[in-house]
């Protein structure tokens, strides 16, 4: 629909039938303390040929560099085939399916990537969607806190080896209903979170805790034990995934060892892995999976699957009640929209490759990892950081500055990496480097050939300096 403004007159006449005098007497139950005022610092707006010019230079800041940046967002092969249906007409301009009669297409989909996504992580129930990983794992958090009625205390055990964003937003969101993430250090030797660390908590009243696998390193945490030991001490997992990687690793549903309270209870992360391209930062969405126990207290949409009283096959919404959407205090979520459209790429992604070709996948980014790494610390001034197994990341130490060494890689044409310098001050020069399919070995040869200059100019710099 067109953005058509309203005349003056057209104002005036809708003030006058209201018997308004202005526009601002329709907010004047608003106290002037919380108006936003002025607003200095947002711009004049621009014509359309403007406009054009302003994005036009921005698109050409776009890098076609060879990347190996990872850390959240990871630069898979797309089949053609799924962004050329996920584009027609019929998904591309399809809305939230409230009436389901004239909805079916899009809730079938729907119901599909649920089915899949259920398989992927051997949970009970998916929801479709939520908005990103890190939103995806605030909302957890809150579920967590509502489902756990065996505790009061609203307290959460976060590593920090899970995602400094998804930290950083799951505080910001969850922070203003008196729930308080406590952190849990990793391991400087294996970048992992060791047992022992959960364990100082123990006899104390926690909610939930966070794991994610494989997590911020790129390192594989001890799912079983830790699942098992919360689970003893009334504690709801909360597992943190990489879709793609469950196609190898052991699932969230089936962590821990006890059969009768086997897996995470919630699981989370992002769908981007699944059919979405890097798109300089989305759209992305969320995955959000539970056992079966939980789903009413899962935010977001379920679609099940019916039958009409002619018996014929159908699509709903459902255990979703409309004040879902009003009732902030008693809602579940308030979100009221969804990243519908990469969910249907990501269901198509699935559908094309199928669970072969997931595994095949997977498989090539931990290999191409593992030579990246082997050529990498075969330099002099690189090495690994942690000695546990990982995954298609890993956290490389240098001898100099890594912002430095990063920026001269990017005027070679090479994304190198993660500088872990903010958010993990104590690794010193470490980047996190990522591998995946897309990258072949002359890729691979390629970095650690620019690398290797990189390092040495350096050094021959330092040594002329002096």
């Amino acid at each position: 629909m067109p953005f058509i403004p309203h005349t003056d007159l057209e104002i005036t006449q809708m003030l006058e039938s209201i018997g308004a005098d202005s526009i601002d007497d329709l907010f004047d139950e608003i106290p002037a303390h919380l108006r936003a005022g002025v607003l200095d610092a947002i711009p004049q707006g621009m014509n359309e040929m403007d406009i054009s010019r302003l994005m036009q230079q921005r698109a050409a800041r776009n890098t076609s560099a060879v990347c190996f940046l990872g850390a959240g967002a990871y630069e898979h092969h797309i089949p053609a085939a799924v962004w050329q249906i996920t584009t027609r007409g019929e998904f591309y301009s399809a809305y939230t399916p409230y009436q389901a009669e004239a909805s079916q297409g899009t809730l079938q989909l729907t119901y599909e990537y649920q089915s899949m996504m259920t398989a992927l992580t051997a949970m009970d129930v998916s929801n479709a969607s939520m908005y990103d990983g890190a939103s995806s794992l605030a909302e957890a958090i809150l579920m967590a806190v509502r489902a756990n009625r065996k505790s009061k205390s609203r307290k959460i055990l976060i590593p920090t080896s899970v995602n400094p964003v998804y930290r950083k937003t799951a505080h910001t969101i969850v922070k203003g209903q008196q729930i308080e993430l406590l952190e849990v250090a990793y391991d400087k030797t294996t970048g992992t979170v060791q047992l022992e660390q959960f364990k100082q908590q123990a006899g104390d009243d926690i909610t939930a805790l966070v794991l994610q696998q494989p997590n911020f390193f790129g390192c594989l945490e001890s799912v079983d034990e830790i699942t098992d030991w919360a689970h003893e001490n009334n504690i709801l997992v909360i597992a943190v995934i990489n879709p793609l990687t469950v196609a190898v690793l052991n699932p969230p549903g089936e962590w821990g060892t006890d059969e009768k309270i086997k897996g995470a209870d919630i699981a989370c992360g992002d769908g981007q892995p699944l059919g979405a391209p890097m798109s300089a930062g989305g759209p992305y969405y969320g995955l959000l999976c539970c056992r079966q126990s939980l789903v009413r207290q899962m935010p977001g949409r379920i679609v099940g699957r019916t039958v009409d009283l002619d018996g014929k096959e159908g699509f709903v919404l459902t255990l979703q009640a409309r004040e879902q959407h009003i009732r902030r205090s008693k809602a579940t979520s308030n979100i009221c929209t969804n990243q519908g459209l990469v969910v249907t790429a990501s269901t198509i992604y699935m559908a094309i490759q199928g669970a072969d070709g997931l595994e095949k996948t997977a498989a090539a980014c931990f290999a191409n990892n593992n030579t990246l790494v082997e050529k990498l610390t075969a330099i002099d001034g690189v090495s690994k950081v942690f000695n546990s197994t990982h995954f298609h990341e890993t956290v490389l130490q240098l001898e100099t500055n890594a912002a430095e060494v990063l920026s001269a890689l990017m005027a070679k044409g090479i994304l190198g990496g993660f500088d872990l310098a903010k958010d993990y001050p104590e690794l010193g020069n470490a980047i996190l480097v990522c591998t995946t399919e897309m990258r072949n070995e002359q890729d691979i040869d390629a970095y650690a050939q620019a690398l290797d200059e990189v390092l040495n100019s350096r050094v021959l710099s330092a040594v002329e300096t002096v």
